[in-house]
């Protein structure tokens, strides 16, 4: 059986502005730093939908002391590495030092992200990279197909925005409207900061602490929007495309299920998604693709989001074959209401699922990443250490019943993005 005990117990404080922090000391010779921030594109209004990505961008940008491209150029000429990504649900930063360097290089990193300047210059020069980025998404028939399924999955919550915004809306942005947005959401009420490495605990939160009492929590928001959850779909809702870019037909069926707020509700679809579609011998590949040759690129996933996810299986298959291949996956759905999955098949898929959570956490980066995604989502480090755990504990019929109360054969979503002339 596997044991929590893989992942060590980090130490967390919260800081009197708000901030939480937590440092882990491994034997690994780098230290990686990640400054969460618990927003995304989910808490945009339509009219400002993006900018919380284009934000990302204008973080690099400059503060009063840093001149913009100088945190890069002074990461860099350490050996240093720097990235950032958003989502709906957060924004995140973060860089890996050497452990010598990183009480040099951590209040970068800081100053960036709590004082950025966001000058009008600067924001119209970001706004052409971030025009171009969407455009260069829009070529993306990946990152398309997986745009429409987020349509077809939300109706009115705001997942159903897209994280670039829209080459109409970033073409009308103001930067006083960034500067607002910044100051209401780029808190320390709202910030997580992780630090995992080769130094000791004492010396990892007095840099972090000392760097943090700088900003003082201000008068903004920081509340997060009541978010409802859209209800599961009563029929089954199509959308169908044209893509003259495709040689194969993409066929996506989805379901709304419950997000990270229920995570207890999320181990047993993370199962069936390695049941269904997780290396050669899962269901559908198997049947799909190995045995009868009319689909190929089968995957499955439970995406969980903070208030709400979707369980989506995706193929590639001939523009003739769509009805087969949909009626193939809906058989093996209603299989998994009124059969029980074979104990053998669990272990296998739980070993599988939480070893894959296991090896994602060997290097100091990864660690702080989980930490701090668990933090920011849901103020809990405990699934961090339990989720293999929790994933093997799941049976027969804990999947039989997720199976029947969350992936209906009967009322589900489809999106079929077709080569043009077909």
């Amino acid at each position: 059986m596997l044991k929590s005990s893989h992942i060590s117990s980090p130490v967390r404080e919260k800081l009197f502005n708000g901030m939480t922090i937590i440092v882990e000391q491994v034997p690994v010779e780098v230290v990686s730093l990640h400054l969460w921030v618990n927003i995304g594109s989910a808490v945009e209004y339509d009219d400002i939908n993006g900018i919380s990505h284009f934000l990302e961008h204008m973080v690099f940008k400059g503060t009063e002391r840093l001149e913009s491209g100088e945190f890069e150029r002074r990461i860099e000429e350490r050996g240093a590495v720097t990235n950032a990504a958003t989502s709906q649900d957060y924004s995140h930063y973060h860089i890996t030092t050497a452990p010598r360097d990183f009480a040099d290089l951590a209040p970068l990193l800081f100053d960036i992200v709590l004082n950025a300047s966001i000058l009008d210059n600067a924001f119209e020069q970001e706004r052409l990279v971030i025009l171009e980025e969407i455009l260069r998404s829009e070529d993306n028939t990946r990152y398309c197909t997986f745009k429409r399924l987020i349509e077809v999955a939300f109706n009115r919550s705001p997942y159903k925005r897209p994280i670039l915004g829209t080459k109409e809306i970033i073409s009308q942005l103001k930067p006083q409207q960034m500067r607002d947005f910044y100051k209401n959401w780029y808190q320390p009420i709202s910030m997580t900061a992780v630090a995992v490495g080769n130094l000791p605990v004492g010396g990892l939160i007095e840099i972090l602490a000392q760097e943090c009492v700088h900003k003082l929590t201000e008068n903004g928001s920081c509340r997060l929007p009541k978010v409802e959850q859209e209800l599961p779909f009563t029929e089954i809702v199509r959308n169908e495309f044209i893509d003259e870019r495709l040689q194969k037909a993409r066929l996506v069926i989805l379901w709304r299920v419950p997000g990270i707020y229920q995570l207890d509700k999320t181990y047993a679809l993370d199962i069936l998604a390695g049941v269904l579609g997780r290396g050669r011998t899962s269901r559908l590949v198997m049947e799909l693709r190995e045995e009868r040759g009319i689909a190929n690129n089968i995957y499955v996933r439970n995406m969980t989001n903070r208030y709400q996810g979707v369980f989506y299986i995706s193929t590639q298959c001939e523009i003739e074959n769509i009805p087969l291949v949909e009626s193939a996956i809906i058989n093996n759905i209603r299989r998994l209401h009124t059969g029980m999955v074979q104990k053998s098949e669990i272990e296998r898929i739980s070993i599988r699922v939480a070893n894959q959570f296991i090896f994602g956490t060997e290097k100091p980066s990864d660690r702080a990443n989980l930490y701090g995604y668990y933090q920011s989502l849901i103020g809990d480090l405990e699934p961090a250490f339990n989720y293999p755990l929790n994933i093997c504990r799941q049976t027969s019929m804990d999947l039989m019943q997720a199976a029947q109360m969350y992936l209906s054969p009967d009322a589900y979503g489809v999106v079929v993005v077709r080569p043009s002339g077909n």
